[in-house]
């Protein structure tokens, strides 16, 4: 799966462009764009780079189809309004934990955090209201130093011109 992350003028309404594999192509609105990177594509790099197939995108690889997606080309595969529903339903508390690891690899990656200690103290806080807030701190800090990099590509970049991402269909992805 593709996804194009469009840079436009700061104030006008975001989105992204997903191709899926199946040939279906959606636009997902976003917020309002500014110089920050779009929340969508933190969730990106945050669930590729920590190989969870849980979260948003994830979820859209696997067939579902959000609220703030429209469809825009491509033909939907039979069923495909009874499978989105499935996936949804099946990946609730997924993605409700991908959001807030999301929210873990921003902070690590905002106050520089690298070791181990740094990270487990932080997850400690941030996944304070699950009732798994164990994470592989390595592998945070990776994501997290993923996530400067892309945050100095997107600051980079000009408007009128896109990002592309690709989800790692296929590989084999560690579940929660």
């Amino acid at each position: 799966m593709r996804i194009r992350f469009p840079r436009l003028a700061d104030g006008r309404r975001s989105y992204s462009v997903v191709e899926r594999s199946d040939g279906v192509r959606f636009r997902v609105r976003q917020g309002v764009a500014g110089p920050a990177i779009p929340h969508d594509l933190v969730h990106l790099v945050v669930d590729r780079e920590l190989g969870e197939d849980g979260g948003f995108w994830g979820a859209v690889a696997a067939g579902a189809v959000f609220a703030s997606m429209d469809h825009l080309d491509g033909r939907r595969p039979p069923h495909s309004e009874r499978r989105s529903i499935e996936v949804i339903r099946g990946r609730s508390g997924r993605l409700h934990r991908a959001e807030m690891v999301a929210e873990l690899v921003q902070l690590c990656a905002r106050r520089r955090m690298t070791t181990p200690d740094q990270v487990r103290r932080a997850a400690r806080e941030v996944l304070a209201t699950l009732p798994d807030s164990a994470v592989d701190e390595r592998r945070v800090a990776a994501a997290a130093e993923a996530l400067r990099e892309t945050e100095l590509r997107w600051a980079a970049l000009p408007v009128g011109e896109e990002l592309v991402v690709d989800w790692p269909e296929g590989h084999s992805r560690r579940r929660r």
